[in-house]
């Protein structure tokens, strides 16, 4: 793969790594309710998920999806059934976590899983490896996308947690975290909108 190519791999990765979508939703909220130190889960998951699923959508998963596309369907109803159950508990969180509270962020595995039902994940994969994927060298230039994404991902979903992070203090008033906790649900709920179509 030519340099500048690898660039432009780059700058697509920290386009749609960094944009709003439900990894990044659930990050701002998770950064808010439990902070910094306690997201770090969250975000090591959504990195290694994501990366795993590159890798397989590089080595074949796409091709298997457009073969059977049933498969397809039916991860996309679990995807929104689950995108809604998480929208559901975002929404009616009512209060920050001290770090003792039943309340947690999502684990390692969790946040990795969730990759596998994540709209916005599936289509940036799937349109890495098909505009950036070399035909002469398909291994290589699957592994250096995947290496694309993974150095944009941590930047972005640092930064995510850490507005989240930042919001902490101004969402300390129980009126104010209820609405935001509201207002991150339904922008979760919504962004399975292009799930249905």
């Amino acid at each position: 793969m030519p340099l500048e190519t690898f660039f432009a791999v780059m700058v697509f990765a920290l386009v749609a790594a960094g944009t709003p979508g439900p990894n990044n939703m659930m990050l701002l909220a998770s950064g808010v309710n439990f902070g910094f130190r306690r997201t770090w889960s969250h975000m090591c998951g959504i990195t290694i998920g994501f990366v795993v699923l590159l890798l397989c959508v590089g080595f074949g998963l796409g091709a298997l999806l457009s073969a059977f596309p049933a498969l397809h369907t039916i991860l996309q109803v679990i995807g929104v059934a689950y995108l809604l159950y998480l929208a559901w508990r975002i929404a009616m969180s009512r209060q920050m976590s001290s770090g003792e509270a039943k309340a947690r962020p999502m684990t390692i595995l969790e946040a990795a899983a969730f990759q596998w039902v994540n709209p916005k994940g599936w289509m940036m994969a799937t349109t890495a490896m098909a505009v950036y994927g070399q035909p002469d060298d398909p291994y290589l230039s699957v592994l250096l996308i995947t290496l694309a994404f993974f150095l944009m991902t941590i930047p972005a979903v640092v930064t995510w947690a850490g507005f989240g992070t930042a919001l902490r203090g101004f969402l300390s008033d129980p009126v104010r975290l209820k609405w935001f906790n509201i207002a991150m649900g339904v922008a979760l709920a919504l962004s399975a909108i292009p799930m249905l179509h």
